[in-house]
């Protein structure tokens, strides 16, 4: 899945990939009718399970380790988008390619490259040429 924005002029995006068993956590308010700023579009096919926070409560009632499991999830989710954070301000587009090649190489075969680029902060074209450098001699498979 693929999370982005659309900014006033119609651009998007790429704030983030998320793949196999990787959990999404989305909070707006508390209000049901704000919608978020960003949206979410399948690439492959998915399978999800939604929550609903109106039945947060009843469920954490009656299933007591639900609400310990979902504050963990939330809570690594949290601190891997600090630290995806933190390295994407501080890295040279290079150097957040290089990393997005050691963590998640399995991005450059599933996601279309205009995507990878928005994700990265660059164009299409300076993706290909980072790709050229970085790739020359390396093997992904």
């Amino acid at each position: 899945m693929r999370q982005f924005a659309v900014d006033e002029k119609g651009k998007e995006t790429t704030s983030n990939f998320y793949t196999e068993e990787q959990f999404i956590a989305v909070f707006t308010s508390d209000k049901e009718e704000t919608l978020t700023k960003c949206s979410f579009v399948c690439s492959e096919d998915c399978v999800l399970v939604v929550g609903n926070l109106n039945e947060e409560a009843d469920m954490f009632a009656q299933y007591g380790q639900l609400e310990n499991m979902t504050r963990r999830m939330i809570e690594h989710n949290a601190s891997t988008v600090k630290d995806d954070f933190a390295s994407y301000i501080s890295a040279s587009p290079e150097e957040w390619f290089r990393l997005l090649l050691q963590q998640r190489p399995d991005l450059l075969q599933r996601v279309p490259q205009h995507q990878l680029a928005s994700y990265l902060g660059i164009t299409p074209e300076s993706l290909s040429r980072i790709k050229r450098r970085v790739l020359q001699g390396t093997t992904i498979s």
